[in-house]
């Protein structure tokens, strides 16, 4: 039970700024509190949801403005931590485009042009998106959004080989059946709650992620933490966009 709670307690730490501590003593790198931390990310994504919901209705009577407060707090609360891989995985495209090594730019603490281009473009649709489904109370599809989102992650994790330690160790810890078995409960609760938009939404968020991640590996020869934050952000997007031309 011990290693089931420093799993959670993770991936909240891994995945969010909530103040999260631990003991000198937790070792994180044990198997049962590996997997524990990936079936644990997609609630973390219906946890950031629901604050960010509550966010926007605290500060809703400021009209568009409070929406924007509210889209970006949800970023905030994640810490930007997949934003910042869009903009890593723009740079290392573009530079393995120009003959350059694109695991060496990507590793590279450093932001070139087009990794700020794509980053600002990015941030300006996303919150502009975010903003007008909160502006018109689409929350329990937001939250699938951000569960589908993490969801379709673990589908990535379980799939690629990457050229990075500590997601192979993830890889190698998330196990077939336990996923499936995730995905059927989550996919029983979305129906419950939002019929088949659920299932169109889990639908296209897999396949969305599955493209970007097989384009940026066929551009760049590789995966890595990185690609994953990229598609998940990506997926996110493209799903809210979706989500409010099916709502129009």
């Amino acid at each position: 039970m011990n290693k089931i709670y420093l799993g959670v307690k993770f991936a909240l730490s891994y995945f969010t700024l909530l103040p999260i501590r631990f003991d000198v003593n937790d070792d994180l790198s044990h198997p049962r509190v590996l997997k524990t931390m990936l079936l644990s990310l997609p609630f973390v994504g219906v946890l950031l949801a629901m604050l960010t919901i509550g966010m926007f209705l605290a500060v809703e009577p400021l009209g568009w403005l409070g929406a924007l407060i509210a889209a970006v707090t949800y970023m905030v609360l994640y810490g930007f931590i997949h934003t910042e891989a869009v903009i890593d995985v723009a740079d290392a495209v573009y530079a393995a485009h120009s003959g350059k090594d694109a695991y060496a730019i990507i590793k590279d603490p450093t932001v070139g042009a087009m990794g700020v281009l794509y980053g600002v473009s990015f941030t300006l649709l996303k919150v502009a998106a975010l903003s007008t489904a909160l502006m018109h109370h689409l929350f329990l599809p937001f939250i699938a959004i951000a569960l589908i989102s993490r969801l379709s992650l673990l589908v990535l994790i379980r799939t690629y080989e990457f050229r990075s330690s500590f997601v192979s160790q993830l890889h190698d810890n998330l196990r077939t059946v336990p996923l499936v078995l995730l995905i059927a409960l989550c996919a029983g609760i979305g129906l419950y709650l939002l019929s088949w938009i659920f299932l169109a939404l889990f639908a296209a968020g897999v396949l969305t992620a599955l493209f970007l991640s097989y384009a940026a590996k066929k551009s760049l020869g590789f995966i890595n933490g990185d690609v994953l934050g990229m598609s998940l952000e990506g997926t996110e997007l493209i799903l809210m966009v979706t989500l409010l031309l099916l709502w129009y």
